[in-house]
């Protein structure tokens, strides 16, 4: 089912006010809206105050929670698979923040100001599912939650953001998400700093985060807890379903530590609501004293029982992740007292939850009129504001970026990435990122920014430490906060295997990451093979959704960043090297966006002897032998592949341009693994690279003793 086509402009009280606009509707991509801003001329809206939520009578919050936890059981049972222990035992949890904190308008899940939740134990997912459908979203239905972990249903067997409106990022790897939620509130406490204004406040959230054990044991979580907590991100509040309960048994076979004085030492203001199965009163004062603390994150931890009110299975690993069965689904009916057929909900449970509808509205609407007040009064920064929320770029942006000739001195790519991400912070309101202690090495600091600090948050220039695993989460949050919001991180090449997780979920989630990757070969030298990376490259081009681009140059370096900047469903990973390279004659910052093209050719006709074909600085390399078998009357191609995703999109008629299949002799050459370019080299031809590791010593040293040199291509040029 795909989500409603939303409209330019609504009446007041549709649920996107009159000050609403859209920019690329797409199906199920929560991120793919843009959120509410005022558009040029548009007149102010009519405030609707939002109302005091209503208070629910005891027996009603009973029935609500039971609701929940029985779709959940119903979907689990239907699907006979998926996990209904968490959503029995957070459904007090979830009816009460849902019900009783959370501001969002389920008409508009993209509007801007909205809180941002987040459910890190993504197993747990009906728990979501049945909360965005109580709430009223349009792309979760009741015949949603029948077709859960079915094809093309907006139920997943884990939140997918790009499946299902109301759904913030992609989780399921444990830890993931929660890192996620340190991005999302990093994001919130950045604009705010920027943005609000003593007499208006335009950008005021919460982040919200549901987290269990496994997302505990995980080491990510303490990476961006660390964080957090160094950050003063008083706007983040965290739940720990503390159940005691994984897979394998009880927890205390492997985890036994004291996880709020963990959180204390980092920082963090800690929480225990002992009784998480029907202390509704307690979670209710836990969230109002989390919201009162300005200065430091909140960890609530919320001791339940995962499976709450099965007889049988309560309280141990069968209920975590397998279907409770006909019939302990009855005994378990029969316990709770809710004697009802599947997927019921009370009508009165129904008619409570559609208050949230008008509400949403209503604080939509609000927000709106608000926001047209601040853009008379802050002109400038509204519009800096509306290009982050919509995710429209500057007129003219990409004319920032430096182009380089031949006669331009040689350079590492790192320090030409650095002339690029310095220029786009100039233009790009919504650009910011950091690296992995490591920012004088990448080059990647923001020379005209200060840092993102507990006390400067406003600043650009984040420092993560050495928390690449972390890092990359963090990133993916920032990323999806909103459309406009351009995060880029950045480590050694070699130490993507420490982010892999997050750079995959990037690539799921569509955040438009751009990942910063530095001393990209061999060519980095005496560090050795701890730190050359080579196998990278192609594990990373055999990811989904995901462009890996090693540019050769100034030209390159600067057309990879316009294809990054451009690409805001999928992340760019750029390779960059740490010896400087020359500026190529044919090089061009528009050609990057092919992906592959012909840098320089004597031949006429599409017919040359023979083909070259080059990445990275091993493109001079190619370039250089090829002069040296033209002054033997050869007539040779030279070919950059900067991105091979880039290049498979391209027409036939194209690539066939490039790399014509009547000419079979080619060669490649390429710092990494050969595996993978029999694609483009064939049957006939020759693929030069590393199929070992690195060796310490210096770079020019390595590159002749691997064979990496004009004389191997001319060789193996003259024996095809």
């Amino acid at each position: 089912m795909a989500a409603p086509t939303p409209t330019a402009a609504a009446a007041p009280g549709s649920g996107r006010g009159v000050l609403g606009f859209l920019r690329s509707p797409a199906p199920r991509s929560t991120h793919a809206f843009a959120a509410s801003a005022a558009s040029p001329g548009a007149r102010p809206a009519t405030v609707v105050r939002a109302r005091s939520r209503p208070a629910a009578a005891p027996e009603l919050v009973e029935q609500s929670v039971n609701a929940i936890r029985f779709l959940a059981v119903d979907a689990v049972e239907k699907a006979q698979c998926g996990h209904p222990g968490l959503p029995m035992g957070c459904a007090p949890l979830g009816h009460v923040l849902f019900d009783e904190f959370l501001r969002f308008n389920p008409r508009n899940p993209a509007w801007f100001d909205r809180d941002r939740f987040v459910l890190s134990a993504g197993h747990g997912c009906m728990l979501q599912y049945a909360l965005l459908y109580l709430a009223g979203y349009e792309g979760v239905t009741m015949d949603d939650l029948k077709a859960f972990r079915q094809w093309r249903s907006s139920t997943p067997g884990h939140p997918e953001n790009f499946e299902t409106p109301g759904v913030e990022v992609t989780t399921g790897p444990l830890g993931q998400g929660f890192a996620n939620a340190v991005g999302l509130a990093l994001a919130e406490k950045h604009l705010a700093a920027r943005f609000n204004k003593t007499d208006l406040k335009i950008v005021d959230h919460y982040t919200y985060v549901i987290l269990g054990d496994g997302c505990q044991m995980e080491g990510i979580s303490n990476e961006a807890a660390s964080l957090a907590g160094h950050w003063g991100l008083g706007k983040l509040i965290a739940f720990y379903d503390d159940n005691h309960i994984s897979i394998d048994g009880n927890t205390d076979i492997a985890f036994t530590e004291d996880v709020l004085a963990r959180y204390e030492a980092l920082g963090w203001h800690t929480i225990w609501v002992k009784n998480g199965n029907t202390g509704y009163a307690d979670i209710r004062a836990t969230i109002k004293e989390a919201k009162g603390v300005k200065d430091k994150p909140t960890l609530i931890k919320v001791t339940t029982t995962i499976g709450f009110g099965s007889p049988n299975k309560a309280n141990t690993y069968s209920v975590h992740g397998s279907a409770l069965g006909s019939k302990e689904v009855e005994a378990t009916r029969s316990n709770l007292g809710w004697f009802h057929e599947p997927f019921h909900v009370p009508d009165e449970v129904k008619r409570h939850w559609s208050y949230h509808i008008d509400e949403g509205a209503s604080l939509e609407a609000e927000w709106n009129a608000k926001f047209a007040e601040y853009e008379k009064k802050y002109h400038k920064e509204a519009a800096a504001l509306k290009s982050i929320i919509s995710g429209e770029l500057p007129s003219g942006w990409d004319s920032v970026l430096p182009t380089y000739t031949p006669e331009s001195p040689p350079d590492a790519t790192r320090n030409l990435s650095q002339q690029c991400l310095n220029a786009l912070a100039t233009v790009i309101p919504g650009f910011l990122g950091g690296s992995a202690d490591l920012a004088t090495s990448n080059m990647t600091l923001l020379k005209m920014f200060g840092d993102f600090q507990r006390d400067t948050p406003e600043e650009r220039n984040i420092r993560f430490g050495v928390r690449e695993h972390g890092m990359g989460a963090i990133s993916n949050g920032i990323a999806v906060h909103s459309p406009g919001l351009i995060p880029y991180c950045a480590t050694f090449f070699v130490f993507t295997d420490y982010m892999r997780a997050a750079i995959r979920l990037s690539a799921l989630s569509e955040s438009g990451v751009i990942f910063v990757m530095t001393h990209d070969s061999v060519g980095l030298g005496e560090d050795g093979p701890t730190h050359q990376p080579v196998e990278h490259l192609f594990s990373l081009r055999a990811m989904p959704n995901i462009l890996m681009l090693r540019p050769a140059d100034g030209n390159e370096t600067s057309g990879a960043y316009r294809i990054a900047i451009l690409n805001r469903k999928r992340p760019s990973i750029l390779a960059l090297s740490r010896q400087k390279l020359p500026q190529l004659k044919g090089t061009s910052v528009d050609a990057v966006s092919k992906g592959g093209y012909t840098i320089s050719d004597n031949s006429s006709g599409n017919k040359p002897d023979l083909i070259l074909i080059g990445t990275g600085s091993e493109l001079e390399i190619a370039e250089k032998a090829a002069d040296e078998l033209r002054k033997e009357g050869r007539t040779v191609r030279v070919v950059s592949l900067v991105c091979w995703e880039l290049f498979e999109e391209q027409p036939e008629e194209y690539k066939e341009s490039v790399l014509p299949n009547e000419v079979t002799s080619r060669i490649s050459i390429e710092a990494g693994v050969t595996f993978g370019w029999e694609k483009y080299v064939g049957q006939k031809g020759k693929a030069i690279g590393i199929d070992r590791f690195g060796v310490s010593a210096p770079a020019g040293k390595i590159y002749k003793e691997l064979g990496l040199t004009v004389e191997s291509v001319i060789a193996a040029a003259k024996a095809l």
